[in-house]
């Protein structure tokens, strides 16, 4: 008794299952957690160390150098990928080997601030305790923007923490940002000269006011039966309270700080990453979700919290969404549970149009079962409904009716006939049961590359392979089991033709022509093969002429506009020049929303954003527009503006990624010892890219020298006077920012308090001569002129940047059509010409970098996957001629893929390449249903010219079906900008394949098993 006669003799066990798989995937659907994309990790991790002070060089050889090395003991680090020395700041990017996942970071981590902390002792004084940032990679997908007009940031932040504390309490939610704020602080505004009057030393205010106003134990006293705390009176209540402490002057008398100084509460400048919501001041609150929640579900719940929330909103105050990602994922599943059903019904109306009503209602009513147990299945592994996912049950449903199409379509012969269900049950699945477990096999292994891959974008596309994994073999269970059950209660025997054996049904139609053309190929077998060559080598030949890509831009509305002033630009300026192109983006139709973020980017709102480093030259504004066919228009228009108004600007317009990418699609990446080398390097490949004329966004990452002021300290005159360096930089540093002398408590917020000289003094370079230093020795202030020889001007490097412990510079530039293919081979052969001195060496980074990567990464499976898959085929056989059949089919598919991506202008992308190897598991399973006919007739006692062909006609129906199902539930995915180059591979290339694989295979058997030509007498 096999599994089919099983389930036939037992049908509640059959029905239990059936009932099992619907229900499961019925309530999974519900529950099951959605996302926009597939999360992957992120294995990268920062150390960020400030050196207040330090120039560049300072930071790189004082603090960058030790951080490197403490980080390269790890044994986990695959490199470090970028270290970024620039004034006062160190910044060290490492990344994690491919081999570790999600679970794995916690320790990984622990164990990188461990190194951290050992190495602490060996920098310099004034460097500031490392940070060790492993959660940048976190996800905010729901962001707001609170705007109020009127409303200063003081009102705003008071707001934004209200809110922060209300929406952190709903559940699903992780944490909550605010980000814009502006610092407040307290300033002592003193005037240079008059202090030099009163002979007032700068150090003794700093000392009484920091004294003034700090938390000290006074102790507790016994009285009585009491024991009382002691405070002392003196500290600061209000801001006003600060101009009543006394200084003492030079002739020992107090005054009042109010009496000398101007004393007032402000905003810090310059401003610091300062937001703007289209053109109105703004806090941008990002808030993120627990990992493995239904993040459709807690945008529901925030929603409701927010509407409980209306009421206290102050008037005027608003929130605008930035970014909405339950929004974003509740449309995206929905879009895609609609190709699904697109997909079902359009494979359901093909089975019922060349299967008939009854056979095309069991095959239909089977895939449906194996859809819902796969959705069961899913959630009970922790898998999401997302992009790729989705993507894959759409892949899968044309797969998952070709085991149930074979087993119904011999039930239907053979009952027709007038063969008893069970035995026809019997007899069906005794023969092919374990060939369709083999070729579902070998189609489960044709994606395994990609699930087993262990890089990012394997990980960021691996859900794909335990979709098919899942629904394949779930396919596989439901045909040898619910499937003949559907056909013993549905089909039926033809009337009066009960044992008739004499009709044979294929003897018409497309079955005689088709029979016809296969007769005539294998009497010309040796001119077909010919042919057959003819056409794969013109497809590897056109093969060449295809557009490459690696990730397309994502269909969401929106698009980024960056713009990059010259470095050492003051970020007041920046802002100006951000807002005044913000405002023009707000004039053009189309454009919904701008939300414009200056010194840095916005808060990682989807995991395919990485934000800029912060940078006082930089600004970015996120622009949504209400449609995604607006973009290149908006797009044009703006980046010809920015090109007219703000010439001396590096401005960079760029759309939203799908998957792991970066925002420059060509870089050419140059490593050695000496800077000014590096940068003649960069220059020339840049010379290079500015002679394309389809090159934009030309620059490197190291920018432009910047402008240095240097005072030369006289130190023999300095030290007479009892003034050290660091006495003048204090007065330097007082007379141009503002130097902090303390801490304002005021609630929740410790403000700083700042002395600084008024505005006249401080904006004017030239007042820095005037600028008086207490000297010890006199007792009073002398001017800064009498310890400073001269003041130069320097030009320094103001960003150092090094890879795996190397100066590295980067020359980057971007494709001004969507494909960088065209442009990258025009100029690589051109940058790789460039000389290298000695000790200098030259990579490629950007989207080839990140292509070649993902396809060695996969490249590393697919020899084991292969091997697995022509074991799968020996051992189905136990023989060698018919794999070697098989295997010399499937390079046909370039045939078909090569005519199709260039008939539909299509792109040999990543997406593409992994649509490609799923053809390998779809043709191999077409061709063992095939060959493992033939063989069967053929034992049967059959000529074998004969068993080939009657077994081909027999099999034609099959192999047709299931590969127009699989075609044809393809087309949803064709508007689908990720999924459309996949699409179109698996459906050329399967459709040129299936019908050269119907003509090819029996002509191979033939050669391999040296079948004569036996002339067909005409049927009577």
């Amino acid at each position: 008794m096999n599994i089919a006669e099983y389930s036939l003799k037992n049908r509640v066990v059959t029905w239990l299952l059936v009932i099992i798989l619907v229900a499961g995937g019925a309530t999974a659907y519900e529950k099951m957690g959605k996302l926009e994309f597939p999360a992957f990790t992120l294995k990268e991790a920062q150390v960020i160390t400030y050196y207040p002070g330090a120039s560049p060089e300072e930071v790189r050889s004082e603090v960058t150098y030790h951080v490197e090395e403490a980080v390269q003991q790890l044994e986990q680090l695959l490199r470090i990928k970028m270290s970024i020395s620039r004034e006062g700041y160190s910044e060290v990017q490492v990344e994690f080997k491919e081999e570790y996942r999600k679970d794995d970071f916690p320790n990984i981590y622990d164990e990188l601030r461990r190194k951290i902390h050992d190495m602490r002792s060996r920098l310099p004084p004034g460097a500031m305790e490392p940070i060790v940032v492993d959660d940048f990679a976190d996800v905010y997908g729901t962001t707001l923007a609170l705007t109020g007009s009127g409303y200063s940031y003081r009102d705003l932040k008071d707001f934004a923490d209200r809110l922060k504390t209300e929406l952190v309490l709903v559940p699903g939610v992780r944490k909550v940002v605010i980000q814009g704020d502006q610092e407040e602080a307290v300033y002592v505004e003193l005037s240079r000269a008059r202090m030099a009057k009163l002979g007032i030393p700068l150090d003794s205010i700093s000392r009484v006011l920091e004294s003034q106003n700090v938390v000290a134990d006074s102790g507790r006293v016994r009285v009585g039966d009491e024991y009382l705390r002691i405070e002392p009176s003196g500290e600061f209540k209000s801001v006003r309270e600060i101009g009543d402490v006394l200084v003492s002057s030079e002739d020992n008398k107090l005054v009042y700080l109010k009496d000398i100084a101007r004393i007032w509460r402000g905003y810090k400048s310059p401003p610091q990453t300062p937001a703007y919501s289209n053109g109105q001041p703004a806090l941008i609150i990002g808030i993120s979700m627990q990992a493995g929640e239904n993040v459709v579900a807690v945008g529901q719940r925030l929603e409701q919290r927010l509407g409980e929330l209306a009421g206290l909103f102050p008037v005027g105050m608003e929130l605008n969404v930035l970014y909405n990602q339950p929004e974003v994922v509740d449309e995206s599943v929905k879009a895609f549970v609609v190709s699904v059903v697109e997909a079902l019904v359009i494979v359901i109306v093909v089975l019922l149009i060349f299967m008939g009503l009854r056979t095309g209602l069991i095959i239909g009513a089977v895939l449906l079962i194996t859809v819902a147990g796969t959705l069961w299945i899913m959630d009970l592994t922790g898998m999401e409904l997302q992009r790729i996912s989705l993507g894959a049950l759409i892949i899968a449903l044309g797969m998952l009716v070709d085991n149930a199409i074979v087993v119904a379509e011999g039930m239907l012969v053979r009952i027709k006939a007038g063969t008893d269900a069970v035995k026809a049950a019997r007899e069906v699945v005794g023969k092919t049961m374990w060939p369709l477990l083999g070729g579902t096999i070998v189609g489960i292994l044709a994606f395994a590359a990609i699930g087993l891959s262990r890089d990012g974008t394997g990980e960021f596309v691996g859900s794909l392979f335990y979709v098919i994994l899942i629904s394949l073999t779930l396919s596989w269970i439901t045909a040898v089991t619910v499937t003949p059950m559907f056909c013993a209660m549905l089909l039926k025997p033809d009337s009066g033709k009960a044992g008739d054996t004499q009709d044979d049904p294929y003897q018409a139609g497309l079955y005689r022509y088709y029979k016809a053309i296969l007769e005539a190929a294998i009497r010309f077998r040796w001119l077909t093969v010919g042919a057959v060559v003819g056409l794969f080598v013109l497809a590897v030949v056109g093969f060449g002429f295809l557009k490459e890509g690696f990730f397309p831009d994502s269909s969401t509305p929106m698009f980024f506009v960056d713009l990059w002033e010259i470095e050492g630009t003051d970020i007041r300026k920046t802002r100006d020049d951000l807002l005044k192109v913000d405002d023009y983006l707000r004039t053009l139709e189309g454009v919904v929303q701008t939300t414009a973020f200056v010194g840095g980017g916005a808060p990682r709102f989807t995991l395919v954003y990485a934000p800029e480093s912060n940078s006082a030259a930089y600004g970015q504004i996120i622009v949504q527009t209400d449609t995604r066919e607006r973009i290149a228009a908006i797009s044009k228009q703006v980046a010809e503006f920015m090109r007219r108004e703000l010439p001396n600007t590096e401005p960079k317009v760029k759309n939203l990624r799908i998957g792991p990418g970066r925002d420059s699609k060509i870089e050419a990446r140059f490593s050695g010892p000496d800077p000014k080398v590096l940068r003649q390097l960069s220059r020339q490949a840049q010379d290079i890219l500015h002679k394309d004329p389809e090159a934009r966004d030309i620059r490197d990452d190291w920018r432009q020298p910047v402008k240095l002021i240097r005072p030369v300290f006289n130190e023999k005159v300095a030290r007479t006077l009892g003034i050290s360096r660091q006495d003048l930089a204090a007065a330097l540093k007082s007379a141009s920012e503002g130097l902090p002398v303390g801490i304002y408590r005021d609630g929740i917020r410790l403000l700083p308090i700042i002395l600084q000289p008024p505005e006249d003094e401080r904006e004017n370079v030239v007042s820095l001569r005037d600028i008086h230093v207490w000297s010890p020795v006199l007792e009073k202030t002398v001017p800064v002129s009498q310890i400073v020889s001269e003041f130069q001007t320097r030009w320094e490097d103001a960003i150092l940047r090094a890879r795996d412990r190397q100066f590295t510079i980067i020359a980057s530039a971007n494709p001004k059509g969507e494909l960088v293919s065209p442009l990258f081979a025009r100029v690589r052969p051109q940058i790789e010409a460039i000389e290298l001195p000695p000790g200098y060496k030259f990579e490629w980074g950007g989207e080839y970098e990140d292509a070649t990567l993902a396809e060695e990464s996969l490249g590393n499976m697919l020899p084991a996957t292969f091997l697995l898959m022509i074991l799968t085929v020996i051992l189905l056989f136990g023989k060698l001629r018919q794999p070697l059949i098989i295997w010399l089919t499937v390079p046909l598919a370039v045939i078909g893929i090569s005519a199709g991506l260039l008939l539909m202008d299509g792109a040999f992308d990543f997406m593409a390449l992994l649509g490609a190897l799923s053809l390998t598991g779809l043709l191999i399973k077409n061709s063992i249903v095939l060959i493992e006919q033939i063989d069967l007739e053929i034992e049967e006692g059959k000529p074998m010219y004969r068993a080939i062909v009657d077994s081909s006609v027999s099999r034609l129906r099959p192999v047709m079906m299931a590969a127009s199902t699989t075609i044809l539930g393809m087309v949803p995915l064709l508007p689908d900008v990720f999924f459309v180059n996949m699409a179109l591979t698996i459906m050329f290339g399967l459709g040129f394949a299936t019908i050269l694989t119907l003509v090819i295979v029996p002509v191979l058997y033939a050669i391999l098993f040296k079948v004569p030509v036996v002339v067909s007498t005409p049927a009577t």
